[in-house]
């Protein structure tokens, strides 16, 4: 045995040697590789197998020529290129779990792989000499486990050391593994010694064929690596040349700068000096408060750097300040890079939004003021909007106000909704004519509430066009003038009254006497008529007279009204005692007079007698409107800061073009009356601060609506 472990030759040891640190050189470096990269791990892996498995059989190929002098190849082939795919095999193995991991359990499994790997092609080389094996099992294993613990602590080393850099690593776990490998095989020797054919105890001879042999095979193992490095090296440049390019389409288009673990910034592009104006020197070696505009709180970057010190990417928008003291936003991520759970450096990547943050300030600006028109017109105007249809689909809230109605019951309906009946079709149908010539219609109009209750409202109607032409929705703007339209109709009326009280100022005294002397001669005649035909004559006269005489009164009353004695009153059993006082002549004409109230008290600043009056007159001019008998119904009811008493009937009701006239002196819905009382008691009502509005439908009845403050 110890023959045939001398019998070598130290040239040939010299080469397998000098291969097994190459080879294991590149195995390490191409794993460290196959580590950081992420695109092609499979040819660095590869590369790497191939290289540790070439270590492993480097010297199991010249011991075989050691060993057998005779110089002639002998020898089985096949075995021994067999021995180095096994060898390449069980390394790969060995590689593929380190690959993942980089734990203790992947490096134990890892370093017996390779000690599996010198073992099998120890006896796979002893095999192809047909040689014959004797061995203790004890040294065996020593000898195993002292391989095992050399591959254990050159891994360890390369990748346990965090003081120090890998490639000041690699060679000393190059080091430990090229010895691992050779010791093995030499130990191998020892405790698994093969019969050899020299027994000298000489050097064997470098034989041409043995030197040829050698040479060739050193080379071709040279050029493997050299080729598998080659490779990888293109790849890797390859690879490089594409983050270069990546990075040349960054800097042209993107802000970027890249800092080290505390912030302090070790790289800027052109982008970063164009846009902050400093220049490289002043920036490189400073954090980035260097541009901080003040606009952040302190919690904002107190996030931020929570984020990514956790190793988390963050996004946001920050305003930054230049050399020249402008603002400037730019939306950033930061990525954080990592090694062993810590980030080692950050990148900031940026583009610049000023002119977006720009234009976003100016919409607020405008939406701003656009919802405060909003609100204005809310607060001010009765707002709907409707389809090309007329169907509305939008609503304001003035809108549900003084119409009584709820958003759910106006949308999805026409306008019809609110029609009073007051204006013709005709008034309509110009109306839609208007805005369907692209024009803006103007007008006013008097709408129904949900109550029943009449409302005016100055309208102006807006149409909006598609790109064809053609109305696709009306935005109709109404203004709530129903206590113009009330005060226009008081000062109206006020204007009748003016001229009747003038004209009855002149005329009640020229009337007056020649009705006293008619009269008196009248009353002397009929003392001394005997004939009953004459007397009848003369009673007509006299009742004409009287009725002459009544008109009379009532025009001195217009142009001398009594003074209004105002005092607070409960305005419950006024109502209540001018219905009693007319139920006994409403039974006597077929008609049910009902009284409503829901209160008991209700206190109002009134003339009792002049208020009796005008209830009293307008419920008789109920029960005339009904000579076929039918129903009154006096209903008293608080509304806000209102009360308002109002009296229907079940007539034969007013037409519109006559309900517009009421009021009027002179003008009367019935056979025999002159107008004079309804516009007295339009008057009364009105030096009572109240107003009277009268709804009417032919055949239906009318409602006379008194509202007085309270």
């Amino acid at each position: 045995m110890e023959q045939s472990i001398v019998a070598s030759n130290p040239v040939l040891f010299m080469i397998a040697a000098l291969l097994i640190i190459m080879a294991c050189y590149t195995a390490l470096d191409l794993l460290t590789t196959l580590l950081t990269i992420k695109r092609y791990k499979r040819l660095v892996y590869i590369g790497s197998s191939c290289s540790m498995g070439v270590a492993i059989w480097t010297l199991n190929f010249v011991v075989i020529f050691t060993l057998d002098n005779s110089g002639m190849a002998a020898y089985n082939f096949s075995t021994i290129i067999f021995s180095l795919a096994l060898a390449i095999a069980l390394a790969g193995v060995g590689l593929l779990a380190i690959s993942y991991k980089t734990q203790v359990l992947q490096i134990v499994f890892c370093g017996f792989m390779f000690t599996m790997a010198i073992l099998s092609n120890y006896i796979m080389g002893t095999s192809s000499l047909n040689h014959s094996l004797h061995f203790s099992p004890l040294s065996v294993f020593s000898t195993l486990f002292s391989i095992f613990i050399l591959f254990v602590a050159a891994l360890a080393i390369l990748f346990y050391f965090n003081k120090l850099s890998q490639s000041s690593l690699k060679p000393v776990s190059t080091l430990l593994m090229s010895g691992a490998i050779i010791e093995g095989y030499y130990l191998f020797l020892r405790v698994l010694p093969m019969n050899a054919k020299n027994e000298t105890g000489e050097f064997v001879p470098l034989t041409p064929f043995m030197l040829y042999l050698t040479c060739f095979v050193s080379l071709f193992i040279l050029a493997s690596l050299i080729a598998s490095s080659t490779i990888v090296g293109r790849r890797l440049a390859k690879s490089d040349n594409t983050v270069s390019d990546i990075r040349y389409a960054l800097d042209q288009s993107a802000i970027v700068a890249i800092t080290d673990a505390k912030g302090i910034i070790t790289y800027v592009n052109e982008k970063f000096l164009e846009i902050s104006q400093y220049e490289k020197h002043e920036l490189i070696g400073k954090n980035h408060s260097i541009i901080n505009s003040g606009y952040h709180p302190k919690e904002f970057f107190t996030d931020l750097w929570l984020t990514i010190s956790q190793g988390q990417t963050w996004h946001g928008e920050i305003c930054n300040r230049a050399k020249d003291g402008n603002v400037y936003w730019v939306d950033t991520t930061i990525v954080p890079f990592m090694k062993k759970g810590k980030p080692y450096q950050y990148i900031s990547i940026r583009s610049d939004i000023t002119s977006r943050k720009k234009a976003e300030h100016a919409l607020k600006g405008s939406i701003k003021e656009l919802e405060d028109m909003h609100y204005a017109i809310n607060q001010s105007l009765i707002v709907a909007i409707t389809d090309n249809k007329g169907i509305i689909m939008e609503v304001n809230e003035k809108f549900t106000e003084v119409s009584g109605y709820g958003r759910g019951e106006l949308i999805g309906h026409t306008h019809k909704i609110v029609n009073s009946g007051y204006h013709s079709k005709e008034f309509f149908e110009h109306m839609w004519k208007t805005v369907h010539e692209r024009k803006v219609w103007k007008g006013e109009i008097r709408n129904k509430a949900k109550d029943g209750s009449f409302y005016w409202v100055d309208t102006t109607i807006v149409p909006f066009f598609n790109e064809e032409g053609k109305p696709f929705q009306f935005l109709a703007l109404r203004y709530d003038i129903t206590e113009r339209k009330q005060s226009e109709e008081m000062l109206h009326r006020q204007d009748k009254l003016a001229a009747v009280g003038q004209l009855a100022a002149g005329v009640a005294h020229e009337i007056r006497n020649p009705l006293t002397s008619m009269k008196g001669y009248t009353e002397f005649l009929q003392l001394d008529e005997t004939d009953e035909s004459k007397q009848e004559y003369l009673e007509i006269i006299m009742d004409e007279i009287n009725r002459v005489n009544e008109i009379v009164e009532e025009f001195l009353q217009l142009a001398k009204p009594q003074a209004l004695i105002l005092e607070t009153k409960n305005l419950v059993p006024i109502i209540q005692n001018v219905v009693s006082l007319t139920e006994f002549e409403a039974r006597k004409k077929n008609i049910t007079l009902i009284s409503d109230c829901n209160v008991e008290e209700i206190f109002v600043r009134c003339d009792e007698n002049r208020l009796k009056q005008v209830i009293l007159n307008f419920i008789k001019n109920g029960m005339e409107a009904m000579p076929d008998g039918g129903f009154i119904k006096v209903i008293t009811e608080l509304k806000e800061d209102k009360v308002q008493i109002s009296i229907t009937d079940t007539g034969i009701g007013i037409p519109p073009e006559q309900l517009k006239r009421l009021g009027e002196p002179f003008f009367t819905t019935k056979k025999s009356g002159n107008g004079l009382g309804l516009m007295i008691s339009f008057k009364i009502i009105e030096s009572h601060l109240g107003y009277v509005f009268v709804e009417s439908e032919v055949n239906k009845g009318t409602v006379f609506n008194i509202v007085l403050p309270i």
